[in-house]
Formats: structure tokens, sequence, C-alpha cells
């Protein structure tokens, strides 16, 4: 019998990356929550454990210690301190793993609207985290459409998750984890170049939120079921 991969969510602790894990632990996955302090990624494994049973496979400890204890790891910190956290745990990161990275360059970041994105010199902030890792790791972007409120509330997410990497492996297994949670269906995006585009996406979400007072997602419609289907 294969074990259960683990996924290292780093920066675990904020509402993006719990919702994740919340998802994927009610899921049957093993998950490690990383977060600068190991004593709030404790306390948030066990916040999870306490809603969905004692026995999901979930723990917490320190961002470089999640990092090493898997091989799929989870972006979801703010992206001031994206590239700073990249260089730290890049001796931890194994050869051979897949990083996903949610990450947004909003403005906000830096005291501006985050309702727009900034201008990053290597295109997107996946495309920094390409630049930034080991070349043997592949890099996916993903989840940047999907909202925390969506993902830690109950029920079906009503969201597609748009997929993009040079990896087309690495792509169908993010995909693979993405249909893991309900009622998110997830497309392939493409090259990873596209991460510019959709990282936008979110910046315009944020500002319906705001204007609307709601919890956006996207649906991408026209498309035949192959797209949806994993190979």
């Amino acid at each position: 019998m294969t074990p259960p991969r683990p996924i290292a969510i780093l920066g675990g602790t904020g509402p993006e990356g719990f919702g994740l894990a919340l998802r994927w632990a009610q899921a049957g996955e093993t998950v490690i929550i990383g977060s600068r302090d190991p004593k709030r990624a404790q306390e948030a494994a066990e916040k999870i454990k306490a809603k969905i049973g004692s026995t999901a496979m979930i723990s917490g400890t320190e961002n470089i210690t999640a990092c090493a204890a898997a091989d799929l790891l989870v972006l979801t910190i703010p992206f001031e301190g994206h590239a700073a956290l990249l260089k730290q745990l890049k001796p931890a990161i194994r050869p051979g793993s897949i990083v996903i990275d949610a990450t947004v360059p909003l403005a906000a970041s830096v005291g501006g609207r985050a309702t727009r994105t900034l201008g990053v010199w290597q295109g997107s902030a996946a495309q920094e985290t390409a630049e930034l890792v080991p070349k043997e790791v592949s890099v996916v972007a993903a989840f940047h459409s999907v909202g925390a409120e969506a993902l830690n509330a109950d029920g079906p997410v009503d969201c597609d998750v748009i997929v993009c990497s040079d990896d087309p492996n690495a792509s169908q297994i993010v995909r693979a984890l993405a249909t893991k949670i309900p009622g998110i269906r997830a497309i392939d995006g493409g090259k990873l170049e596209n991460a510019r585009i959709v990282e936008q996406i979110t910046a315009l979400l944020i500002g319906l939120n705001i204007r609307h007072k709601g919890h956006s997602g996207i649906r991408i419609t026209g498309l035949p079921d192959a797209a949806y289907k994993l190979a």
C-alpha cells in the first residue's frame, strides 16, 4: 500500500492556508501546517482536529520543518514575504518536489490598494518562485481564485481553479488535489507564464467583493467536458 503523500502548507495559519488545510484534511489527506511560529501552526492543526475529528491526519510545525517533511508544498503567504521565505526554504526543498504557489502580488502589500496587482520583474509571483527554487523543482500556479471565506465555510466551493505550469505531470497532480475539494473543477491553464493573468483575477474578485459585499469566485463556461477531466 502506498503511504499517504503529505501536503505542507507554508503560511498555513492565514485564512487561505487554513482553509486549504481544512478541506484537504476533510478529504483524508495528510497535511502539515507550516508557520514562522510553530505554536501557531500547532494550534491551527488542533483547531481543525476539533472541527473534523481527532483522527484527522494533520499537524503543525515551523515552515522549514514542514518543507523538509513533504514534496508537495503550497505557498499561501503575503507577497511581501514571498522571496525572503523562498530563499530561507531553498536548502530544505527536496529534489523533485512540486511547489504550488497561490501568492498574489497585491499592491496592498506595499500600502496600496488590494484591488490591483504589483508589477513583478519575472512576470508573476509564480515565475519569481520558479527562479528562486532549485532547478529540480516543479512550480505550479493555482488556487488564486478560491476565496478563504468559501474554503472555511461549510458545503461545496462554487469555483473553478485554473492551474498553470511548465510541467504537465505536476499540473495533473495539482488538478487532482484541487478536485478533492467538493465543488471545485480544475482546468489546465497552460504554461506558467499565464500565472500573471490568473493572479490579476484575484485583484478583480477582491474589488467585486468590496463593491457588492460578497464572496465571489469564477466559473469557466463553454468548454467541453474533457477540459474538466483528468488525463
